[in-house]
């Protein structure tokens, strides 16, 4: 990874504790990244820093305090979840999750001490085509879907999966890094959650503004992911949650094409299929846990014509939406009406993915 700078972090050669500061791995809205050597294990350690940049700020003497009084309370708020996020994270030990060694309060503030994965990016690895193979993604993919099942299993949500948060060791096995649970609390917190998603891998709940987050679940996840595989096959991530909820919130047709549109004829109908599933707009139409999705990527699992969207209007609008599907193989659209009015019948086929 290439030098990273930034004024607020500590110094390259700052003790903390037993661990000494070596670079910069990565720089947030959250927090800070280091790598680290612990001296008392003689290993490289990666090492992340709560330090939210619209709250806090770093004092001469290293430590870190709140911008003003009027944020303390959000600071403590935050940094409370940041210490819960990483007691939790430690209990999984999992050969695809990202390990969490130790969590420990130092400098007014709190430190995650994770494995230090060498590898690359799942998002630099996809800019290879070969990578982009359905084999591939497949083997990519299984290995993560045991991961997150364990981590769902235990009532978390990881809340930002995307290319740059999924790692690919150099032995070339998969593991999830990066959890953002605290940090969309956070975001919640101080209503700067729109700078804390991810827009195109974010489902359209995670732009709610309710601390208690209650319609999230794996299906968030399940949709990130899906997201993720839609870059794989596609080349470009799907169109942001909010873009596609202003067309449907308007009458209109949902304006992402489906992979089973876009990646006909490259891969399997069944592979195809469950990524449409998966980005499924509304929450209940999606997987509700990866066992339920992971059935779909097998051969034949496709016996359902396709993920079906349903408006956000309320139950007394009259609008009208677009669900683009596919039957058999054969791309169609049809149009489903709010309210107590009957839907009209389906539309003719479409010819190409463009008119989707």
């Amino acid at each position: 990874m290439s030098e990273l700078h930034s004024q607020h972090a500590l110094a390259v050669g700052y003790q903390l504790h037993w661990f000494q500061i070596e670079s910069i791995l990565g720089v947030g809205g959250f927090g800070i990244t280091y790598l680290a050597r612990d001296g008392n294990l003689k290993r490289s350690v990666a090492i992340k820093e709560f330090l939210p940049s619209d709250l806090s700020v770093r004092r001469e003497d290293s430590t870190v305090e709140p911008l003003s009084e009027a944020e303390s309370d959000t600071f403590r708020w935050g940094l409370d979840r940041f210490l819960s996020e990483a007691r939790t994270l430690a209990r999984f030990q999992h050969p695809n999750i990202v390990g969490v060694h130790s969590v420990f309060e130092a400098n007014n503030t709190a430190y995650m001490v994770m494995e230090y994965e060498q590898g690359s990016s799942f998002g630099s690895v996809l800019r290879d085509p070969d990578n982009c193979s359905e084999e591939k993604l497949r083997e990519f993919l299984m290995p993560l879907l045991d991961g997150l099942e364990r981590v769902h299993e235990a009532g978390f949500v990881h809340r930002d999966i995307k290319p740059n948060n999924l790692f690919v060791r150099d032995d070339g096995s998969p593991v999830v890094l990066d959890f953002g649970s605290a940090r969309q609390a956070l975001g919640v917190e101080t209503r700067t959650l729109t700078s804390l998603v991810t827009p195109g891998y974010a489902p359209f709940e995670q732009y709610n503004d309710n601390r208690d987050g209650d319609k999230q679940g794996p299906w968030t996840d399940i949709y990130a992911l899906g997201a993720t595989l839609y870059r794989a096959v596609t080349g470009k991530g799907p169109v942001d949650a909010l873009t596609r909820a202003g067309a449907i919130l308007k009458g209109h047709k949902d304006v992402l094409v489906p992979a089973t549109m876009a990646g006909a004829g490259r891969y399997s109908a069944s592979f195809l299929h469950a990524i449409d599933r998966a980005l499924a707009f509304q929450p209940e139409a999606r997987p509700q846990t990866i066992a339920e999705w992971r059935v779909m990527f097998e051969d034949g699992a496709q016996e359902d014509a396709g993920a079906v969207d349903f408006s956000l209007g309320g139950e007394d609008d009259d609008k009208t939406l677009v669900i683009n599907s596919n039957e058999e193989g054969v791309p169609f659209q049809k149009t489903v009406r709010l309210g107590n009015a009957p839907a009209p019948p389906p539309a003719p086929s479409q010819g190409s993915a463009s008119d989707v």
